[in-house]
């Protein structure tokens, strides 16, 4: 009886593991280049922008749903076409520094149907005051 357990909960085992790894090989996968810029000093009032390059590196085409800032004066654009896997797309994050001061991270969140349907990238920045 011992060994009938034991062996029923191998054979449990490897039917979980297999199941896992089908679903870790499919889907949409976002993997950036790089997700977080930093701009050191900037004047307030200047804006700066930067492009986060995106590629699906997953096995299904990489939906885009949305691209959410924290604040009004981060502002991105992001790809509307589903990305094929292997192929690239780019999310625009444009932050204007007009009203802030010190130190700033625009935090941009993007929603799609990959294994990890939420994503970040953000803009840091020190913002100075302007000098007359």
């Amino acid at each position: 009886m011992k060994k009938l357990a034991i062996l029923f909960s191998f054979f449990a085992f490897a039917l979980v593991m297999h199941a896992h790894a089908q679903e870790a090989g499919s889907g949409a996968v976002i993997s950036f280049k790089e997700t977080s810029v930093d701009f050191g000093d900037i004047v307030q009032g200047q804006k700066v922008e930067h492009t986060f390059v995106l590629t699906n590196t997953g096995k299904e085409p990489l939906i885009i749903s949305n691209v959410a800032a924290t604040c009004g004066c981060t502002v991105p654009s992001w790809p509307k076409e589903p990305i094929a896997p292997g192929k690239s797309g780019e999310i625009k994050v444009s932050f204007n520094s007009t009203g802030k001061m010190g130190k700033q991270n625009s935090i941009v969140r993007i929603y799609s149907n990959a294994t990890e349907p939420i994503e970040k990238v953000s803009l840091i920045s020190n913002v100075l005051p302007k000098t007359h």
